[in-house]
């Protein structure tokens, strides 16, 4: 009487497709999920606190860019590239009054590794009627937003290299 072993699960010893065995080169594009993960991220910076008032990201108007899983010689590399818009909506004391402001943050392009480097600017819709000097206090209130979309933008490389 023979018994039937049933057969060892060996891990594969390559990553990626089955048809790249050997590893070799492999580039598959992660646009959709990055897309929606940086505008999911990001939307979670909710609001923030200043000294004259408070805003928060309302929407991410503009994410372009590209995301990539790259198989090299067997290795596993993450990259990508991305331009940003967010819109932004507040309250702050203008004077003795509470205005309402709104505007937007431009993320000019950014890349893997890159986030230590990351800048903001700061614009004011058009149509508010504001002092020179209220506009700039409210686009330098405006820049604490760096901190946490850097912060969240780290998450993003984080979950990309785990892909």
């Amino acid at each position: 009487m023979t018994q039937n072993a049933a057969p060892l699960s060996v891990p594969p010893t390559h990553l990626g497709s089955v048809w790249n065995r050997a590893g070799t080169w492999e580039e598959k594009s992660v646009n959709k999920w990055a897309n929606d993960r940086i505008k999911e991220l990001l939307i979670a910076v909710g609001s923030q606190e200043f000294s004259g008032g408070r805003a928060e990201v309302a929407e991410v108007t503009r994410c372009s860019g590209d995301a990539f899983l790259v198989i090299v010689r067997n290795k596993k590399c993450v990259g990508y590239t991305y331009e940003l818009t967010i819109k932004v909506e507040g309250e702050w004391l203008v004077g003795t009054e509470k205005e309402v402001v709104k505007g937007h943050l431009d993320i000019p392009k950014f890349s893997f590794g890159e986030l230590d480097d990351l800048q903001i600017e700061v614009k004011l819709n058009e149509d508010e009627d504001l002092e020179q000097q209220d506009k700039h206090r409210i686009k330098q209130d405006m820049k604490i937003f760096l901190q946490p979309l850097r912060e969240k933008l780290l998450q993003f490389e984080k979950e990309l290299k785990e892909l």
